[in-house]
């Protein structure tokens, strides 16, 4: 057991995370006893803005959500100057694209010599974006039905990321956080279907036309190819799952069914 932060008076940041992660950070942290200090993606570009919302604060859960790592190097040295620990919410990605957005943020951390901590997640509420389409007709149309892809639960990447932040132990650590099983993408689909109560099936395409579909929907053509090409690698080489939430969190990961059942009412 790691020992806890000695300034349990100072707030936790979170900034630039999705707000499904955020909401639950937040929760966790104020169940501790923490406050909690948050501040708007728009405002991450904005040095200003971010130094004023680092101002007495503890720590930092850092996540990177704009398509390129423009302006990152700016938002890495305020933190560093700033803040005493940054834990940064980066994708299990880039093992296999390390220069996506993601790798040049967790090189910009190494360089800048924060005490920092990397959580490398795959695509915990990934499915979220195949609920329109199930909804519409309880059709999936994708690549790489076959890659195992590992998702882990929101909840649990939280969970994580509080001990990450409130404890001492964590400071050099590249977690990769699964859930206890590792279900393909055309096997998620499947399971959402038995959750939402309607048939769902997926259909693949190819990796061309997922491509151009990506880039329609206003993904630049890196950040496209890097997805794609991490969907690819996992169908050859599938991760096999981590035990890193049991390690961090002393409990077991929620598995893909829990999730699709809590969720279920948003694919109906």
């Amino acid at each position: 057991m790691t020992e806890k932060r000695v300034d349990d008076a100072s707030p936790v940041l979170v900034v630039g995370v999705s707000g499904t992660v955020g909401r639950h950070v937040g929760l966790q942290l104020a169940a501790a006893g923490v406050r909690v200090r948050t501040l708007a993606r728009r405002d991450l570009l904005d040095p200003a803005s971010l130094e004023a919302a680092a101002q007495g604060v503890g720590a930092v859960l850092l996540g990177w959500p704009h398509p390129t790592a423009e302006a990152a190097a700016d938002a890495v040295g305020v933190l560093a100057r700033e803040v005493g620990r940054v834990v940064f919410l980066s994708s299990a990605a880039v093992r296999d694209v390390p220069e996506q957005p993601d790798g040049e943020l967790e090189a910009l951390l190494v360089r800048s010599g924060v005490r920092h901590t990397v959580l490398r997640t795959y695509g915990f509420a990934a499915a979220l974006q195949w609920a329109e389409e199930i909804r519409a007709g309880g059709t999936v149309r994708g690549y790489g039905g076959a890659a195992e892809l590992n998702p882990v639960d929101e909840r649990d990447v939280a969970a994580v990321a509080v001990r990450a932040l409130v404890e001492d132990g964590h400071d050099g650590a590249r977690y990769v956080l699964t859930g206890p099983e590792s279900p393909t993408q055309a096997e998620q689909v499947r399971i959402i279907g038995e959750a939402a109560g309607r048939p769902v099936r997926w259909e693949e395409v190819p990796r061309e036309a997922a491509r151009q579909r990506m880039l329609a929907a206003g993904r630049p053509p890196a950040t496209a190819d890097g997805a794609l090409a991490f969907v690819h690698a996992r169908i050859a080489e599938p991760q096999p799952p981590t035990t890193t939430v049991p390690d961090v969190t002393g409990r077991p990961a929620r598995g893909f069914r829990a999730w699709a059942a809590d969720h279920a009412a948003l694919f109906r």
